[in-house]
């Protein structure tokens, strides 16, 4: 057992745990965010998924990973723009607005990837496009990554901006009586969260060199996980993606390794750990207390 844990803990493993954790981390930072103003973001998914999408379509046609970049983190923008009109402007239940909006982009993208690439046969995955192809500490979107987590952090917890983002998350009628405008901070709060999700959507696609349906597996619901566990606090938040990250990679490992175990199991290992680590900190976690109440 020591001689199989010492071919999996290497100098590779701890950079692909690197790798594996920006989209989590970039969802995990959008739902923070968007929460902290009061706006529940089960949509996550789908913002990663459309991002990851987007960003093939504009690799493919662009030429470019940056490109790509773009095209990701405007998909998870134009998702978010739905999200926030059906919940902040008409006032929706966040919670089946955002379970519709993650159903929606799982259908959209295979749609618009036969649309996309018609020359395809299967709706399954995009063609092969431009790719970062090199280290993770050698790409630029890592550091760009790395700088909107201490972006994010310092915006909610030191500036003008992130204070009325916590005010309408926690007393937007106090927010409204100074005169802040709760549902355009609400607003600009969900579309930075879709951004920042669509980035890491980007990652996914851009990191592998294609699209695959449904390529986000789930990953945004570990990372609205993530955020409960960090207690709505980004750089915590984070913090809790490395974790999650760490068993995503381990399970690539393991089965690479073939450890002996089958490979169903390892593949229940990120979910069983969501799971387990939800149940001991829901009681503890206190959300923002306007957390999925619309304003008038």
């Amino acid at each position: 057992m020591i001689d199989v844990l010492a071919k999996i803990f290497t100098y590779p493993f701890w950079v692909a745990l690197l790798a594996a954790t920006v989209p989590y981390a970039m969802a995990a930072l959008g739902g923070s965010t968007s929460e902290r103003s009061g706006v529940i973001n089960i949509a996550l998914e789908g913002k990663l998924v459309t991002g990851a999408f987007c960003a093939s379509v504009g690799a493919f046609y662009g030429g470019s990973v940056y490109v790509g970049v773009l095209a990701g983190i405007a998909g998870g923008a134009a998702v978010a723009a739905l999200y926030a009109l059906i919940v902040i402007r008409f006032r929706a239940d966040q919670i089946v607005a955002g379970v519709a909006i993650n159903m929606m982009a799982y259908g959209l993208t295979r749609f618009l990837l036969k649309i996309s690439f018609p020359d395809l046969k299967s709706t399954q995955n995009s063609p092969d496009h431009a790719s970062f192809g090199h280290g993770v500490f050698a790409n630029p979107v890592f550091w760009l990554a790395v700088v909107c987590v201490v972006g994010v952090t310092i915006m909610i917890t030191r500036t003008p901006f992130g204070l009325r983002v916590r005010a309408v998350g926690d007393h937007p009628e106090a927010a409204d009586t100074l005169g802040v405008s709760v549902n355009r901070i609400r607003w600009m709060a969900v579309l930075l969260a879709g951004m920042l999700a669509g980035l890491g959507g980007a990652w996914l696609s851009l990191d592998l060199g294609k699209f695959v349906a449904e390529m986000s597996g789930g990953r945004g619901y570990i990372a609205l996980a993530a955020v409960i566990m960090g207690r709505w606090r980004p750089l915590a938040a984070v913090a809790a993606c490395l974790m999650f990250g760490f068993a995503e990679t381990l399970m690539v490992e393991m089965k690479n390794a073939d450890v002996g175990v089958p490979n169903e199991l390892v593949e229940m290992f990120p979910y069983l750990l969501t799971m387990v680590t939800l149940a001991g900190f829901l009681g503890a976690a206190r959300a923002p207390r306007a957390l999925g109440k619309p304003y008038r």
